[in-house]
């Protein structure tokens, strides 16, 4: 197991430089953020002295390796609009996407898994069916879409729950956190719902189709055959055997919606990495964009990493060697 994660590492590793080479050369050339720094009547002097005091005057491969070196030591420079260290100014962030990107995955994971397994069940009753069209209609339904109709139906027409910003929050030391307050709570609910109703259906159907083909399996019989309760043939024989692409799909769904969730929170205003990052492609904001990629690169490649150990602890015929 150590040489295997280690090699994944190793593996990480080589991807990271690949993802930071591509992405700074994609943004060094989408335009000159020294003219958004020095201002739109900057004398042609003013928009020099900024290209220097920035480094934006050295060749292309010495920006590459400057970046590279103050990366490691956690430095990813300054915003050029706001003038503070990208690197913080995403991590004030991270809060509130990882909270509405967890909570989005449980609820669509809890979900995705129960109704999946009734639905295998029994595939042919009217609310089974009932349930299975819903899940076709979230996979169809575009995300912006799914947030603008729970908008008007719970903001605007019944009045239950807000329509945007994140309420009120607790901080805990640097982690600012909306879900020990109740305000905080309210405003959560119809983001992670719109986030989750994507995942949900992906869940629901993948869980149906394993457990369709697992229930049909020879030693699924034997188990009926001596007598073992329903509750432990479906949940710790089938199921078990299930988990694992479903865990796999839900893993990397995770990592996709703290690292992409820019729909969702732009739609409902929600103050996290997903809101700063449009703003910073707007502004040409090349420090926050870079540091925003790397760091979406480096929890995916964890992700991954995490899932492939939770496979030996699902299914204890698989070993790494």
């Amino acid at each position: 197991m150590a040489t295997y994660i280690a090699r994944r590492l190793i593996q990480g590793v080589i991807v990271l430089l690949a993802v930071s080479m591509i992405c700074f050369l994609i943004f060094r050339y989408m335009g000159d953020p020294v003219l958004t720094m020095a201002g739109r009547y900057a004398t042609q002097q003013e928009i020099e002295e900024v290209r220097r005091a920035f480094g934006l005057d050295a060749p292309t491969h010495v920006q590459y390796a400057r970046f590279i070196w103050n990366a490691l030591h956690g430095n990813f420079g300054k915003s050029y609009v706001s003038r503070v260290p990208a690197l913080g100014l995403i991590l004030e962030r991270f809060p509130a996407t990882f909270e509405l990107a967890a909570t989005a995955t449980l609820l669509s994971f809890a979900l995705g898994l129960g109704l999946g397994v009734m639905v295998s069940l029994k595939p042919y009753a009217w609310q089974n069916r009932l349930v299975m069209a819903g899940s076709l209609g979230g996979i169809s339904t575009p995300t912006f879409l799914t947030g603008i109709l729970l908008i008007m139906i719970f903001s605007v027409y019944l009045g239950i729950l807000p329509p945007y910003g994140r309420g009120e929050t607790v901080t805990i030391g640097f982690w600012r956190s909306g879900l020990l307050t109740l305000d905080g709570i309210r405003h959560l609910i119809l983001p992670a719902v719109t986030l989750a109703m994507f995942q949900l259906a992906v869940l629901l159907r993948l869980t149906r189709a394993g457990m369709r083909e697992v229930l049909t399996e020879d030693y699924i019989k034997t188990a009926w055959s001596k007598g073992l309760s329903s509750r432990k043939v479906i949940f710790k024989h089938a199921l078990r055997n299930v988990m694992i692409p479903v865990v796999t799909v839900a893993g990397l769904q995770f990592g996709e919606v703290i690292a992409y969730s820019i729909v969702t929170e732009t739609i409902f205003q929600w103050p996290g990495m997903g809101n700063l990052i449009l703003t910073s492609i707007f502004e040409t904001d090349q420090p926050v964009v870079v540091t925003y990629i790397m760091l979406a690169a480096v929890i995916i490649i964890s992700i991954n990493i995490v899932v492939d150990i939770l496979y030996a602890l699902l299914n204890p015929k698989i070993r790494y060697d």
